[in-house]
């Protein structure tokens, strides 16, 4: 996956790598173009500029709207301030993730769409919530049965078409991360158990959401931590070295990987505290389920649960302090999700955000370190 024609494209996926070969065979430097580790670079630069050029108009449009966030009564008073602040900023992090992918994949690769459509899919579901709440005025959104619904019908059907195109076993099995060779063959049950990743990460992103930066920088490293593991996979000769299922032209996902970092970095620039936009449900619905296609495809389910450990705890805290209520009357949090709980123990907000993203750093690095530990 290096230089050379690009898998299963002849060389014209796009119309960039089509201009690549044209003016390649005028000046051999332009052949640098084809190397998947330099399109991984220009797909997080190309997604960095097109966020930081537009985001502001973003916001401004979204103002003049009144597109703006609702507080809940029943939470810190911290929050009242932000009451009106835009939101649906989420859109401007699907436009630069969608052109940089389109720009530098090989769009004739069949996991750059799956990624890529299950994205705008969550995303297509997000906004139609978010639209339904702050256009509409209408409090309850998209109804939860109705939400839950379209994001089966998108996560089956990421996870029916890669058990059905899956060409080798290796694909549809389930990789145990730190164990030497520990491979579960899960057959049909792959379509079951990568449903549940894209739907339940597309889920935890989306509760995690509630501080400013506190969801988009995870994501942002997690997704650069899988897009090493996506290289690796794709390699034959790096995953014959690290012992990890081989997926041919899965490598390619990288570019989509880098995307959602330049995307996050740029969309940070806004919503760093004090955030001038939130993402809202058509960024956060969107961002984790496509960790979750991200970690399917490249069989590295497990790992993401390692790496968003700080999105596994804050969907626990709800579970339990829910199941603690209905079962005792209690809170074992003073208010769920987990960033809450702290807020109201007296951090303050940048204290619970930056402590969050130390967190995501370290458990992002020992889930890199499940390549070469077994």
């Amino acid at each position: 996956m290096a230089a050379g024609r690009l898998p299963g494209s002849g060389g014209r996926a796009d119309m960039l790598l089509w201009l690549t070969d044209w003016l390649g065979q005028l000046d051999s430097g332009f052949y640098v173009f084809r190397y998947l580790t330099l399109r991984a670079i220009l797909g997080v630069l190309t997604a960095l500029a097109i966020s930081l050029l537009i985001g502001r108009p973003l916001i401004r449009w979204l103002s003049s709207y009144k597109v703006g966030q609702v507080i809940r009564d029943d939470g810190p008073e911290s929050h009242f301030s932000k009451a009106g602040t835009p939101t649906m900023g989420g859109t401007l992090m699907l436009v630069a993730i969608g052109v940089a992918t389109l720009l530098w994949a090989d769009l004739s690769n069949r996991f750059v769409w799956v990624v890529l459509i299950t994205t705008m899919a969550f995303g297509l579901i997000g906004l139609v919530d978010d639209y339904r709440k702050l256009v509409l005025r209408d409090p309850k959104g998209l109804p939860g049965r109705w939400k839950y619904f379209w994001q089966t019908v998108a996560g089956l059907a990421a996870a029916l078409y890669l058990y059905l195109s899956a060409t080798t076993p290796g694909e549809t099995s389930l990789l145990v991360p730190y164990l030497k060779d520990v491979s579960i063959q899960l057959g049909p049950l792959f379509i079951l158990f990568a449903y549940f990743v894209i739907v339940g990460s597309s889920n935890a992103v989306n509760l995690t959401d509630g501080l400013d930066g506190l969801a988009v920088l995870p994501t942002t490293l997690v997704a650069g931590g899988l897009g090493i593991m996506v290289y690796a996979a794709g390699n034959v000769e790096i995953a014959g070295y690290l012992k990890i299922p081989y997926v041919a032209e899965v490598g390619e996902v990288v570019i989509f990987c880098g995307a959602i970092a330049g995307a996050g970095l740029g969309f940070l620039w806004f919503n760093t505290y004090p955030a001038q936009v939130f993402m809202g449900d058509v960024g956060a619905l969107a961002l984790g389920a496509a960790l979750g296609a991200i970690a399917v495809v490249a069989k590295q389910e497990l790992v993401l649960f390692i790496m968003g450990g700080i999105f596994v705890l804050e969907t626990l805290s709800v579970m339990l302090q829910v199941a603690s209520f209905k079962l005792t009357g209690k809170r074992l949090f003073r208010m769920a999700p987990l960033h809450h709980h702290y807020e109201l123990k007296g951090w303050p907000e940048p204290r619970v955000i930056v402590r969050f993203w130390i967190v995501t750093v370290v458990l992002v690095l020992i889930g890199l370190a499940s390549l070469k530990i077994r």
